[in-house]
């Protein structure tokens, strides 16, 4: 009897170490996680865009830590940057029976027919962050107030520039966000309301000429094209003329463009770092900031967001309005869709350790 006692202990310990194994095991190349919890049977998926940016870790994590506290399970997938990869992801779940879908859209205009298939299965869809267009078939939107965003970037330019009483003029260049976000276009008409005045009156200059969308957007946010950019500018703008600011509308472009300016001697004692905004706070721009090389970037709480998505699913899933804020803006060419938009907050040097340390966004070993 005590044989078999400890041999019936010794198989359970062996499932319990199996089980906690599997569990806490993080596989860098995986596009998915599903998350059981104690849960009400019902379940949110949640589609994400990819993994390059920092961001989407966090927002992803955030969510499924927000929504397995109200008792849902959740169904966490990224697509790799891959619409294709999305849309069957999304589908994935529709089969799975997903009672909601929060999804960031990796091309905003490429999911009408999948989201058919939500509709006709009755699946309620929160857009999250990226606004998703070409559908009637969204039914809240969750982000940050985007056009706010491009305000705090052109200001901090203005301001830093001192624009309103320094002669000029001065250099700026412009780089845009992906042409297939819908965001991208609010950050640069955000920003431009603050800096055109100031480009017609010719206290700043775009030597580069290039101004038009086509010429300034940067196709998936990706630093290495904005290098390249930057690095053409300067080649053919700036063999003697110094740049004084860039718009850059996140982190990853403005990397790649302090790389660009850092090739050419931009960031020494003799030629220091021209004004350069970014946004989401990602940890090598943190650095960066704190380094002197980026200046800026913009703030978006990934924990509030996230806090506000997993709250309008739950107020979806139990047959309730979603709380919202904004009933005019976001137009999907279908419909307007009522939105909830959460604050943005400007960082730099002098305010990073209050807003991004104290607040536990980062540890402070994060961004040494």
């Amino acid at each position: 009897m005590k044989i078999k006692k400890i041999l019936s202990m010794l198989m359970v310990g062996a499932m319990v170490f199996g089980l906690t194994a599997c569990g806490s095991s993080k596989d860098a190349s995986t596009s998915k996680a599903t998350t059981e919890v104690k849960s009400n049977g019902k379940m949110v998926g949640i589609s994400m865009p990819e993994k390059t940016l920092q961001r989407w870790i966090n927002d992803g994590n955030n969510m499924v830590t927000s929504l397995n506290k109200l008792g849902y399970k959740t169904d966490l997938q990224y697509a790799n940057n891959d619409v294709n990869n999305q849309i069957a992801q999304i589908e994935n779940m529709i089969t799975k029976g997903a009672n909601v879908l929060v999804i960031a859209p990796v091309d905003g205009t490429a999911l009408t027919d999948v989201l058919k298939q939500a509709h006709d299965a009755k699946i309620s869809v929160i857009s999250y962050d990226r606004l998703i267009t070409k559908t009637s078939f969204v039914d809240y939107y969750a982000t940050f107030d985007n056009f706010k965003v491009g305000v705090l970037q052109g200001t901090y330019i203005a301001d830093s520039l001192k624009l309103k009483t320094a002669k000029g003029p001065f250099n700026v260049e412009l780089f845009a966000g992906s042409p297939d976000d819908n965001n991208a276009k609010f950050f640069f008409d955000g920003a431009m309301s603050v800096l055109q005045p100031y480009i017609t009156s010719g206290k700043l200059v775009i030597k580069s000429k290039q101004t038009g969308y086509s010429q300034i957007g940067t196709l998936k946010w990706d630093g290495a094209t904005a290098q390249a950019r930057m690095d053409n500018i300067l080649s053919k703008n700036y063999t003697t003329a110094k740049v004084d600011a860039v718009l850059c509308p996140n982190d990853a472009i403005a990397i790649g463009v302090i790389s660009s300016l850092k090739g050419v001697g931009y960031g020494t004692a003799s030629q220091k770092m021209p004004i350069i905004t970014g946004q989401d706070c990602e940890a090598a721009s943190v650095k960066s900031i704190i380094a002197g090389e980026q200046t800026s970037s913009i703030f978006k709480d990934t924990r509030i967001l996230a806090a506000k998505a997993a709250e309008m699913s739950n107020d979806v899933l139990n047959g309730k309005k979603a709380v919202v804020n904004d009933t005019k803006t976001y137009n999907t060419g279908s419909k307007i869709v009522p939105s909830f938009l959460c604050d943005p907050i400007i960082v730099d040097k002098t305010n990073y350790k209050k807003l991004l340390i104290d607040s536990g966004y980062y540890k402070a070993s994060e961004v040494k």
